[in-house]
């Protein structure tokens, strides 16, 4: 039975191949999309499922404010002093890990690399987290300053095939050598904690913090079980409100599953993370994909169904039931969908690279093979089979044998009404893809070229260590002496990002009074050289540079061990400072740009001064989040060195700031990128999402009108005799057209009366995580709406006007 079933499957696949093709292949499209998101999707939710103490495991967040300030600032590092009180403190607590990821120079003989994934981490890492340690001890690997773990990919860089065990390499630019303690497995694809280089903690000044404040690293906590999530964070709100009692400080340190992090979370770690909200569009659009396919398979079977009335009609005369023919008809759908299986498998793998650059993510295609997958797949298969076949093979075991084989089945058919109910669904779903397309590459692009108040263009951002300070005025002489070059600047962070965060007080509030701010030690040059606009006051000199520097500030331009952020060594009372404020930060204080110049200013209770320029509102923060108070204030230190070029000679350009940094600072590699290019990564989940639209957005569309083009194909040919006969009575080429595309324009209309509302609160939702967005244009619905008309009325119309040029002698000579 099984061998007849398949051979009038292939027969029938062979009678009517146009039909076969665009069946199979809007399948394979659908399949191979849906399978492709299915990949994205089933690894980002797979995110660290193979920590086994993951459960567990706990970030702790920071939230902190301060009296009479302006709200609660939040975010997810903290002092280095939260780990190891909170576990001495709170029973619950078995262990806790600090971990900071800066960028690090590694020297090994004649090999030097910038270093981008240098994890710190306090001994007991290998207690928390399940990376597999090939050699070396798991309890001594880090328990010790100057000890490095390498990664077995790190390890082949540096040392070959050779056993690094034991040597040792030059890390950071103070000449500091670190052993080699261990290697260890590469870091898994959907580890949240990714890093080449793992150091102990120990070897960091950081490791000496005792405040609560300083927020310069992560902090995790190993719970003793996982229902003290619940429990504990009462205890930990009641212990700091005795801690801080008097200080003015409101601060508290809320608990994050470690599993939760990645889709869940509202603050960046170790790694950015990706909304569980995209996860669902994704999701959603995935399925959709699925759900045109299977609508474009459904129509053209309906539609056909009046070919195979009178196969029907003999086969039940012959003896053939209704179960029977309802069985074959689903078998059909199920070889179709399984050779469409096969073909999108092979898809997959040769597009798989493809995805991977868009995701920016390594999805390897082994998971393709996976138990797991394989299940998916055969689970789609056997979903889409049964329900793209399931209504045809309910439609064509139900016919009347008497009435087929007279002719009559042609006017009885109620197929007509679900294949329009069909096409209008996909028609919805097709222009509601392109509207939330639309509107998500608006945003996109209005989040790159909204005027940030701050110049991202033509500015070369360079890391620097204290070697480069003591060689810094050198270094602004010869590069300022290449015309293409036109100002330069040090500071501790560029404008695109500024996430330290320190207190300030005017001599109008009391001393428990401070409003949180964020904070950035500049340079006389930083405002020129970034573009941020002065609206009052002056700028800073070199003059408030000296006057600023405190007594026990080293030449090298380090502060000395023990320092926490935001505040002076020892408390030492600096000489008076001059400072900018932004916008925001005036106005919080309760002054006007103007009315805050020459105002006294108190930051961090430690160092006094006077407001001398007050600069307009810039983005210094992703446009998810609103503009908050900032200063500026003149420091020597600096980690960045910010070059401003004029662009018109880009390659000899760097090229120069190349060889004058290799001249000055051999000991240091090369590294740099623009400040465009560090704005886009604040957009890492947006643009990815965005770029995964477009692609299947349009997969969606080209589903779409492949399904459309063998409808219009069936139904012309149906068609045919009415025509010729239209033909013969005077109708001209264009009538026929028409008459064959109103129909399908009506659906269209239809359509975009139900499209048009879905996708205008769909995207009103997305836009509400944005601080700064666009208002939905409306020409995104219009342009949406005469996308799919166009093609609409192209596909249609090409197959009206074969039918209509058809000779009708040759059409109605059977008659």
């Amino acid at each position: 039975m099984m061998g007849h079933w398949l051979t009038m499957s292939v027969r029938n696949m062979r009678k009517y191949p146009l039909v076969a093709g665009i069946n199979l292949l809007g399948l394979t499209i659908g399949l191979s999309a849906c399978l492709l998101i299915s990949l994205f999707i089933l690894h980002e939710l797979s995110y660290d499922d193979f920590e086994t103490k993951g459960p567990r495991i706990a970030r702790v967040d920071m939230e902190y404010g301060f009296g009479g300030g302006a709200g609660v600032q939040r975010g997810s590092a903290t002092s280095t002093k939260v780990a190891t009180t909170f576990k001495r403190v709170f029973p619950e607590i078995e262990s806790a890990v600090r971990m900071t990821d800066p960028n690090r120079i590694v020297v090994y003989r004649d090999k030097q690399f910038w270093e981008r994934h240098f994890l710190y981490a306090d001994s007991t890492f290998f207690d928390f987290f399940s990376f597999r340690l090939l050699e070396g001890d798991r309890h001594s690997a880090l328990s010790g300053p100057n000890k490095v773990v390498l990664t077995e990919s790190t390890a082949r860089r540096y040392f070959g095939i050779g056993d690094p065990v034991g040597k040792q390499l030059m890390i950071g630019t103070d000449s500091v050598y670190y052993q080699v303690t261990g290697v260890m497995a590469d870091c898994p694809s959907n580890s949240q904690i990714k890093f080449d280089l793992l150091a102990s903690f120990s070897s960091l000044y950081e490791n000496q913090d005792n405040a609560w404040l300083p927020h310069n690293c992560f902090t995790y906590l190993l719970l003793k079980d996982p229902k003290d999530f619940t429990t504990l964070p009462p205890k930990i709100a009641a212990f700091l409100k005795t801690e801080m009692m008097g200080q003015g400080v409101v601060i508290n340190f809320p608990l994050e599953p470690f599993l939760g992090i990645h889709l869940h979370s509202d603050f960046p770690g170790l790694e950015p993370g990706m909304s569980i909200v995209y996860i669902y569009i994704l999701a959603g659009v995935a399925l959709l994909i699925l759900v045109i396919a299977c609508s474009t398979y459904i129509n053209l079977s309906t539609a056909r169904s009046m070919d195979r009335a009178r196969e029907v009609g003999i086969r039940k005369v012959a003896g053939a039931s209704g179960g029977g023919l309802f069985r074959q008809f689903v078998g059909e759908s199920l070889l179709i969908c399984a050779i469409a299986a096969l073909l999108s498998l092979v898809a997959v793998l040769s597009t798989l690279p493809v995805l991977n650059r868009l995701s920016d993510r390594r999805l390897p295609a082994a998971v393709l093979f996976s138990p797991p997958f394989v299940a998916l797949v055969l689970v789609i298969v056997a979903v889409v089979g049964v329900l793209a076949g399931a209504y045809p093979a309910f439609v064509l075991s139900r016919y009347h044998p008497v009435k087929v084989l007279k002719g009559a089945f042609a006017k009885t058919s109620g197929g007509r009404s679900v294949r329009r109910v069909l096409m209008i669904f996909q028609f919805v779903l097709s222009v509601f893809l392109l509207v939330s397309t639309f509107v998500m590459q608006r945003q996109l692009n209005y989040i790159q070229h909204k005027r940030l108040g701050y110049d991202r263009e033509h500015v070369v951002e360079m890391p620097m260590g204290k070697h480069l300070l003591t060689h810094l005025d050198y270094m602004k002489a010869e590069l300022l002496a290449n015309p293409e070059v036109i100002s330069l600047s040090h500071c501790t962070e560029s404008p695109v990002s500024i996430s330290a965060s320190y207190s300030i007080r005017s001599t109008s509030m009391s001393t428990e009074q401070k409003l949180a701010v964020a904070g950035n030690p500049i340079d006389p040059d930083f405002i020129p050289t970034t573009g941020i606009r002065l609206i009052a006051g002056n700028n800073i000199t070199l003059e408030d540079m000296r006057d600023a520097q405190p007594a026990d500030f080293t030449a090298t331009g380090i502060w000395a061990p023990g320092r926490g952020i935001g505040t002076v060594p020892g408390n030492t009372i600096t000489p008076l400072m001059h400072f900018i404020l932004n916008e925001s930060a005036a106005r919080a204080l309760g002054w006007s740009p103007q009315e805050a110049i020459g105002k006294r200013l108190f930051l961090d209770s430690t160092r006094s001064g006077y407001v001398k320029g007050v600069v307009e509102d810039f983005h210094y923060q992703s446009l998810h989040y609103g503009i908050r108070p900032l200063i500026l204030f003149p420091e020597m230190r600096g980690r960045k060195l910010l070059v401003r070029i004029t662009g018109r000679r880009l390659p000899e350009t760097i090229a120069f700031l190349a060889s004058k940094w290799k001249r000055a600072v051999p000991e240091i590699p090369f590294e740099y990128h623009f400040l465009d290019e560090a704005f886009n990564g604040l957009y890492t989940s947006e643009l990815r999402l965005g770029k995964i639209m477009d692609l299947f957005s349009a997969v969606a569309i080209a589903l779409a009108c492949l399904g459309l083009f063998g409808l219009a194909s069936y139904s012309a040919k149906q068609r045919v005799k009415e025509i010729g006969i239209r033909k013969v009575l005077g109708a001209p080429v264009s009538g026929v057209v028409l008459l064959l595309t109103a129909g399908f324009m009506r659906l269209v209309m239809f359509s975009l009366l139900i499209a048009f509302p879905l996708a205008w609160w769909v995207m009103s939702q997305w836009l509400e995580d944005f601080a700064y967005r666009i208002a939905i244009p409306w020409w995104s619905f219009s342009l949406a709406g005469v996308l799919v008309m166009s093609i609409t009325l192209v596909t249609v119309g090409i197959q009206a006007v074969r039918a209509a040029m058809l000779n009708p002698v040759k059409t109605l000579r059977a008659e």
